[in-house]
């Protein structure tokens, strides 16, 4: 007699399969940051998941911050890091050291990727112009220096890296009008290129669970959540802190054509697999008006 646990398996590849038809060929968009760059072992599981997903028929685009390398980094070089409304003051030095660090973490990416047998290229968004900004400036008008709102996206150079079966890794430093380089958040990055690329999926890799609708609750996680829903929960004063311009990211890109977006535990190994492949998921997912749920509870 077939080992249960065999079946079993065969069950989960059965649940996967509708998932993989509507999303082959289809490009997704992966913002991997978080507690899961920081622990190797969650690393690789990152990794092979999204090396799954390429390997499976998706287009899968990873965009990486580095916050916390780089404040590691700013503190091992005797600079003081400075926060202006959660924002960091990027200095001269300070740009020059973040752009160092964050093609040392997307080398490391791509070398991992590669070693798993999937072709990756690193790049920033200074390369084909991807990543185009004007200077962002702090919520109360005070410079915080080379950060970058991104205003403009060329994405032929990611559609030419998927043509030729590559997959890119994307590190958020961009360029003006005048080719000064900013360093850009990491999400507002992903959510900017998800938009540009037509992506299916948008995923947000984070270090919580998901959106809730009393963080204090655990029961009051939400699953599901159409574009209306999530704004009268801003609106009702539901959604604050760093969760609020992530949760106005995941709209704006469904707004701008993206079906589905995720906001993900990066803590928990292989939630990039179990929110895309699975009935139950792992996370939030914001959708479109068009979209149906996966499920109701």
């Amino acid at each position: 007699m077939v080992n249960q646990k065999y079946l079993d398996k065969a069950e989960v590849l059965i649940e996967a399969l509708p998932y993989i038809q509507r999303f082959n060929r289809k490009i997704i968009v992966i913002k991997y940051g978080g507690s899961a760059m920081l622990d190797e072992d969650l690393k690789k599981k990152v990794i092979e998941d999204v090396v799954l997903l390429k390997l499976v028929g998706f287009k899968p685009i990873i965009v990486h911050g580095g916050g916390k390398e780089i404040s590691r980094w700013v503190g091992k070089v005797g600079m003081e890091p400075r926060f202006v409304g959660g924002l960091r003051v990027t200095d001269r030095d300070t740009m020059e050291l973040a752009e160092m660090v964050l093609g040392k973490v997307n080398k490391e990416l791509v070398t991992l990727v590669q070693s798993l047998g999937v072709k990756a290229v690193g790049i920033s968004g200074k390369d084909g112009g991807l990543l185009q900004v004007t200077k962002k400036m702090a919520p109360g008008g005070e410079d915080i220096g080379f950060v970058g709102e991104v205003k403009e996206v060329n994405p032929k150079v990611l559609y030419d890296l998927l043509e030729k079966d590559f997959l890119p890794i994307v590190f958020p430093v961009g360029i003006d009008d005048n080719f000064c380089g900013y360093n850009i958040n990491a999400d507002d990055a992903a959510c900017a290129i998800a938009k540009a690329v037509n992506a299916e999926k948008l995923a947000f890799l984070t270090d919580i669970d998901g959106v809730y609708k009393d963080p204090q609750k655990p029961e009051t996680l939400i699953a599901e959540l159409y574009v209306d829903e999530a704004e009268q929960l801003i609106r009702d004063g539901y959604i604050g802190g760093g969760m609020l311009p992530k949760l106005n990211n995941c709209i704006d890109a469904i707004r701008h054509g993206v079906s589905r977006v995720h906001i993900l535990d990066g803590r928990i190994p292989h939630s990039v697999l179990l929110e895309i492949f699975t009935d139950k998921g792992a996370g939030t997912a914001i959708l479109c008006e068009r979209e149906m749920r996966y499920y109701n509870e």
